[in-house]
């Protein structure tokens, strides 16, 4: 039994050279873990709740207040301080006092909000 048996080979691999590379389960890049094929684009189940969503209302601008916070009338009545979404700051759409506008309110503080949209 000369040869391969298995063990310490000078300038070659541990495990006697063998296509699994040594690894106890066999394969090399084919096999076991790793990434399964097909499944599109699914997500692994994680831990972490699902984020809750925001309730979307409509609203007037009433007052623009520093670091781009809105006082916002919304259709029901009521005054919430809104901010502007990454997307509308990205594109320098301007929001001026009287624009009709779509406001995500927090599920945790409906006083506070995000503008989503402007509307022409």
């Amino acid at each position: 039994m000369a040869g391969r048996s298995g063990g310490y080979r000078p300038g070659g691999r541990p495990g006697g050279g063998r296509p699994g590379g040594g690894r106890p389960g066999g394969g090399g890049r084919s096999g076991g873990g790793g990434r399964s094929g097909g499944g599109g684009n699914s997500t692994p189940p994680s831990d972490e709740p699902e984020k809750e969503q925001g309730i979307e209302v409509q609203g007037t601008i009433v007052e623009n207040l520093p670091n781009t916070m809105f006082k916002v009338k919304l259709e029901s009545g009521h005054e919430v301080l809104a901010h502007i979404s990454g997307k509308i700051r990205m594109h320098y759409i301007k929001i001026l006092p009287g624009d009709r506008v779509l406001v995500e309110l927090s599920p945790y503080d409906l006083t506070r909000g995000r503008i989503l949209y402007r509307y022409r």
